[in-house]
């Protein structure tokens, strides 16, 4: 439970990248709780993404004096024994797109997950994790002009669609990190009454 003099409803989430800040407030917002943002950056430990959530939740949570939330995400692709994984990111910015498509190019397992893991804390707690997945498969070329990084090659399980063809609106209804934002907010939800 959490014991603290802190706003519950408003929280500061901890990114660099605008448009999670985008997808993040689109959810949290219908949910009650007030996003604010915040530029801080941390060092990612190496680990899984829930070790990595955990490590910058704490981090940012102790040097803002603030409740925080963080996000590690990544894309897992089975047939590449689930690379890029907690690498999703620095593979993004060496390989890209289509560095990715060159390594599915013979590839008939095309079984992929987006994978989204929130960390929360305050000052005065210990990390929350929660992790959201959406199972889906690598398109065989980059489509949709909509989202960012690797949405233009995930097809979510059910549909015809990359997310890079999703509008925001329609990928926030089931994304990876509405999964992780819903069940951080049930949780919250409940800190909250407790208090």
């Amino acid at each position: 439970m959490l014991k603290s003099s802190y706003k519950l409803n408003s929280i500061t989430f901890i990114t660099g990248n605008p448009h999670k800040v985008k997808e993040a407030r689109g959810i949290l917002n219908n949910l009650g709780i007030t996003l604010e943002h915040a530029d801080l950056g941390y060092v990612e430990i190496q680990g899984n993404l829930e070790d990595v959530a955990r490590y910058g939740a704490k981090y940012a949570a102790l040097r803002l004096g603030k409740p925080v939330i963080v996000e590690d995400a990544g894309m897992f692709i089975k047939a590449l024994k689930w690379f890029p994984g907690t690498y999703s990111s620095y593979v993004q910015d060496t390989l890209g797109n289509k560095g990715i498509l060159k390594l599915m190019s013979d590839v008939s397992d095309r079984y992929a997950e987006f994978r989204s893991v929130i960390g929360f804390c305050t000052p005065k707690t210990e990390p929350e994790v929660f992790l959201g997945t959406v199972k889906g498969r690598i398109g065989y070329e980059e489509k949709g002009e909509h989202g960012f990084a690797y949405d233009p090659l995930f097809y979510p399980e059910g549909y015809d669609k990359s997310f890079g063809e999703l509008g925001r609106k329609e990928k926030n209804q089931f994304s990876h990190r509405r999964k992780s934002l819903e069940k951080f907010a049930s949780w919250y939800k409940i800190q909250e009454i407790s208090k």
